[in-house]
C-alpha cells in the first residue's frame, strides 16, 4: 500500500481521505493536537508540522508516494511561502512523491466580464489572494518539471456543502446585487471536489491545470436566493453596485467585482469524473433544513 500525505487536512481533506483510505496509508500534516486526534479517529496518521515553520517539516522528506496539497497561503504578501516550504521539505527525501495535486482557485483568471473560461485562458489575478495562488501554481509547476513529479492543479470556484453555505450572511440580511449589476459565479460541491482530487491522483497529466467546477455558472444573487429558499430564509434585497460600496464589506465586494463562467470539460474527458451534483439545486436537495 502506498503512502499519501495530505497538507491542509480540513473539510475537503477529510472528504478525500475517506475516498482513498482503501488505496493509501494516509498521513495528515497538522499543527493542532485536536486535529491530530480527529485524524486518528478517521484512520489517518497525524504528522506534526507547521508550513510556516520549515524546521518542523523534517519528517516529510521521503514519506509519501503522493501528496494532496490543500493548504491555503497566508493572508499577506504576494508569494506563497507555505508552498515553497512544503516543496523544499519533500525534495529533501531520497524518494520523491510520484504525484502531487494542488487546490488553487478560479480567481487566478481575474475578471472575465462573464465570458466562458477554459484552462487555456491566460491568468490575470487581480486580488491579493488570487496573486498568491498564481504564485503557488507557478512554483509547483517549476518544481514538478525540474524533479519529474506529476503535478496537477485544480482551479476551484466557490465550494459549498452542508456547513459551507452563506446562511449567516442571509440571516444578517446582507444585500445582493441587482440583476443588471450582478456577475456570474461558479460552484462545486465538496463531495464532487473530493472525487476530482482523487481522480487527479490517478489520471492527472503532468503540469496540467483542471477547472474543478460544476456544470452550471449562475449569477451570485441567484445563488443566494436558491440557498435562502431551501432554508426558508427571506431572500436578500437587491441593490445597485453604487449602493453596495456603502453596505457590503470590501472583501465580499472583491468577489462580486469579478464575473466568469467556468468550463469544466477537461475534468470529464481526462479525469473521467462524473459529477454527482452538476448544479447547486441538485447539491442542496441532499441537505437538511437544520443547516
Amino acid at each position: 500500500m502506498q503512502n499519501l500525505l495530505i497538507a491542509g487536512y480540513g473539510d475537503i481533506g477529510t472528504r478525500t481521505a475517506a475516498l482513498l483510505s482503501h488505496r493509501y496509508r494516509i498521513f495528515g500534516l497538522t499543527r493542532s493536537a485536536a486535529n491530530a486526534e480527529r485524524m486518528r479517529r478517521q484512520g489517518t496518521i497525524p504528522i506534526p508540522g507547521d508550513l510556516d515553520l520549515p524546521a518542523s517539516l523534517g519528517r516529510l522528506g521521503g514519506l509519501a508516494d503522493a501528496v494532496l496539497h490543500f493548504a491555503p497561503p497566508r493572508r499577506q504578501g504576494r508569494h506563497d511561502q507555505r508552498t515553497r516550504n512544503l516543496l523544499a521539505a519533500l525534495a529533501r527525501g531520497k524518494i520523491l512523491p510520484q504525484r502531487l495535486v494542488y487546490i488553487s482557485t478560479t480567481g487566478v483568471y481575474g475578471d472575465c466580464h462573464g465570458e466562458e473560461v477554459d484552462e487555456m485562458r491566460r491568468t490575470q489575478p487581480a486580488t491579493a489572494r488570487a496573486v498568491r495562488r498564481a504564485d503557488a501554481e507557478a512554483a509547483l509547476r517549476r518544481w514538478g518539471k525540474r524533479l519529474g513529479v506529476k503535478v496537477s492543479i485544480l482551479r476551484v470556484p466557490g465550494i459549498y456543502a452542508a456547513g459551507r453555505l452563506p446562511l449567516e450572511r442571509l440571516q444578517n440580511r446582507v444585500p445582493a446585487l441587482r440583476e443588471e449589476d450582478d456577475g456570474y459565479t461558479n460552484h462545486i460541491h465538496g463531495d464532487d471536489l473530493a472525487r476530482i482530487a482523487a481522480a487527479a491522483l490517478v489520471r492527472g497529466r503532468p503540469n496540467r491545470v483542471y477547472n474543478a467546477s460544476d456544470d452550471a455558472p449562475m449569477k451570485m444573487a441567484d445563488y443566494f436566493d436558491l440557498v435562502a429558499d431551501h432554508y426558508r430564509i427571506e431572500r436578500p434585497r437587491r441593490i445597485s453596485r453604487e449602493e453596495a460600496q456603502q453596505e457590503i464589506s470590501p472583501g465580499m465586494l472583491s468577489y462580486m467585482a469579478e464575473s466568469r463562467r467556468i468550463l469544466n470539460r477537461r475534468i470529464k474527458l481526462e479525469l473521467k469524473v462524473r459529477l454527482e451534483y452538476p448544479g447547486v439545486p441538485q447539491g442542496l436537495k441532499g441537505m437538511t433544513h437544520a443547516g
